[in-house]
């Protein structure tokens, strides 16, 4: 190797595992949602003007981004042996340079401006002359990058598919290849969180309630439901952790989440999340018209809770009982069952005490860290107090709830005894009390819903309850 050939290092996808380019879209799009209309316009003027754009109202944290760890200490190497390294890439210069101050491992930055859109044959062309044919190494990922190396000395193939090494060496002498990224299934499936699939027996609720768990048609209906309101969720996921990317990579937990670790391409993501919600709305059409709008206004307010309404203090908890809720509605709708008053009032209050429990858990995590507030949630740690008193309130609401259907007109055409019931009170007062203390210990997931489908105490207590509902009928 002759130190003095500098070595032109591609960043997107190769220092990085990420894109620049999607990063700032998405990032103006969680900030500006209605920016993004511009974008046709933007783009139509070239590609460099879209990127300037989005550079512009971008604000993306260097530190935390997703950097290729394994080449970034073959960059060092070779700054070690008197390389010149060379950032070309075809991200905007704003973006870019900062990324280069941040490593310190660059000698020169060159980039895509407002003019120009640095990438490909236009690459190939600048390095060529600043360093001549033949005069310069280079790295990359992709296919656009084989125009610069057919006029470079030697290539490095770096998160490259097969197709894009065999392109590589087709194109120059390949130097060396820095391993893929993997879509892995189980990666597809922890992105579009299949465990939170468990919410959506929910939808099953209804059919429990009117004791309609022998009529096979509604039991079908239900689960093209549960499919239904399962892809949509997925949908929703994979949305909301790209625009989320920034602020889950200073989480602690977050931060592994599959695109913020730049385990996925944002792009799959991109993709991935509008062809989710098609299928899920197909699915939907087939089950009945009412369904499919109550699906829609399901989408809608999980789009709203994205974009703002997860940032407005309280309202947010009350948004997400109310998501609980909706899938109750979905279910009855679903299956064409009357929706009872007392399922969705005693629904919307133990729901909404979960949700300040989510919330207590975030905060209490924060706390044990240092921290004083949780970024873009408007709460702080001074408000765990509070926000116990108010969960553990609504909490014992929805058990009042209860208290008052067993001795309502409504159960007695349900119940042969139904005074029975009303052994449930004591077992949810216990479970309510438990969640919240074991929240107050430190010892509650992000999710206490999916802790209440997992945590073995919660399974005994649904067994027993079933048992004490078997004996009321």
């Amino acid at each position: 190797m002759n130190p003095e050939i500098p070595l032109c290092v591609d960043l997107d996808g190769t220092v990085l595992n990420s894109d620049l380019l999607l990063e700032s879209a998405f990032s103006q799009l969680k900030r500006q949602p209605l920016a993004m209309l511009q974008w046709p316009r933007w783009w139509a003027v070239g590609k460099a003007r879209l990127k300037a754009e989005l550079a512009a109202l971008a604000e993306l944290d260097v530190e935390t981004l997703p950097y290729n760890a394994d080449f970034l200490d073959f960059l060092r190497e070779q700054r070690a042996r008197g390389r010149p390294l060379v950032l070309v890439t075809a991200a905007h210069r704003s973006l870019a340079e900062p990324v280069a101050a941040h490593l310190g491992l660059f000698d020169r930055v060159i980039a895509t401006d407002g003019q120009c859109n640095l990438a490909g044959a236009r690459k190939a062309e600048t390095l060529v002359g600043l360093y001549g044919e033949r005069g310069f190494d280079y790295a990359g990922n992709a296919a656009v990058d084989a125009a610069v190396w057919r006029r470079a000395r030697r290539a490095i193939a770096v998160n490259a598919s097969a197709k894009v090494v065999a392109l590589a060496r087709a194109s120059s002498e390949v130097e060396r290849v820095f391993t893929a990224r993997e879509s892995r299934p189980k990666l597809w499936l922890k992105a579009a969180r299949l465990h939170q699939w468990l919410k959506n027996v929910l939808i099953f609720v209804p059919l429990l309630a009117a004791h309609a768990w022998n009529d096979a048609d509604k039991i079908i209906l239900c689960l093209v439901a549960f499919l239904s309101f399962g892809l949509c969720a997925s949908s929703v996921y994979l949305l909301n952790d790209l625009l989320d990317l920034s602020a889950d990579r200073r989480h602690p937990r977050k931060c592994r989440r599959p695109f913020a670790a730049g385990a996925l391409p944002i792009l799959h993501g991109a993709i991935s999340a509008p062809i989710l919600l098609l299928a899920a709305f197909a699915l939907s059409v087939w089950v009945n018209p009412k369904f499919s709008a109550c699906l829609g206004v399901y989408y809608l307010l999980t789009l709203g809770y994205s974009f703002r309404l997860k940032q407005i203090l309280l309202l947010d908890a009350i948004v997400l009982a109310g998501l609980y809720t909706l899938r109750i509605i979905a279910g009855a709708l679903a299956a064409h069952l009357v929706l009872s008053f007392w399922l969705l009032a005693f629904s919307m209050f133990l729901f909404l005490s979960l949700a300040l429990v989510k919330r207590y858990a975030e905060l209490d995590t924060l706390a044990q860290q240092g921290e004083l507030e949780a970024r873009g949630r408007n709460y702080q740690v001074g408000d765990l107090a509070i926000l116990q008193s108010l969960g553990g309130s609504a909490g014992y609401l929805a058990v009042l709830v209860l208290a008052l259907y067993i001795n309502s007109p409504d159960v007695q055409h349900l119940y042969r005894q139904p005074l029975v019931i009303g052994f449930l009170c004591p077992l949810l007062l216990y479970w309510i009390s438990r969640v919240w203390l074991l929240a107050h210990r430190g010892l509650m997931p992000d999710d206490p819903v999916i802790f209440a489908l997992t945590d073995s105490v919660s399974r005994r207590l649904v067994l027993i309850g079933a048992v004490i509902l078997w004996g009321a009928l």
